[in-house]
């Protein structure tokens, strides 16, 4: 039994949940829906307060899918009821981001300006010149349009500048004079 597929799910008051046909799951919170389907080999089921998935054998990809979609439901729950945030620094002199309507406005040290549009369902917010705020109720989303942001400029190890996540750390190295003078 997976350790982690074998955990009920627990809905919170306020968060509708609806399975409809081929494992077509629907959740509903205070900050938006959220629908996804599931394999159709999955059993889910709503038991009171709580979703249970099970899996139909002991077979090596449905032990694989038995933990990944119990976590893909939590995800879903957690997103509606508290919703994601991923935070971005820029380190670098004259790097900095704006917020222009929809679009996100990078000066990255390019000989132009980067604009990035919002995707649905993704605000982005920019506290700072240097702080990039990604906010959604998909996860997926959330991370992956901050990715996104990260890859236009992605932080350099020598002198640290570009876009780096707010709780990454970075392994600085020497330069080319690190060496000299150690025998």
């Amino acid at each position: 039994m997976s350790r982690i597929g074998r955990l009920p799910v627990a809905v919170p008051k306020g968060v509708d949940i609806k399975i409809a046909d081929n494992n077509t799951l629907t959740v509903k919170g205070q900050k938006g829906t959220l629908t996804k389907q599931f394999h159709k080999e999955m059993i889910i089921k709503v038991e009171g307060d709580k979703i249970l998935v099970q899996r139909p054998s002991d077979e090596k990809k449905h032990k694989a899918l038995h933990g990944l979609t119990r976590t893909l439901i939590n995800n879903m729950v957690i997103g509606v009821t508290q919703g994601y945030e991923k935070a971005l620094e820029i380190n670098g002199v004259g790097y900095r981001a704006q917020k222009q309507g929809k679009k996100l406005v990078l000066t990255l040290g390019y000989s132009h300006p980067v604009e990035m549009e919002e995707p649905q369902g993704i605000t982005v917010e920019v506290p700072a010149p240097n702080k990039i705020v990604v906010k959604g109720i998909d996860k997926q989303a959330v991370g992956e349009f901050a990715a996104k942001i990260r890859s236009k400029r992605e932080p350099e190890v020598y002198k640290g500048k570009g876009i780096k996540y707010e709780n990454e750390v970075m392994r600085r190295k020497e330069g080319k004079a690190g060496g000299k003078g150690k025998k």
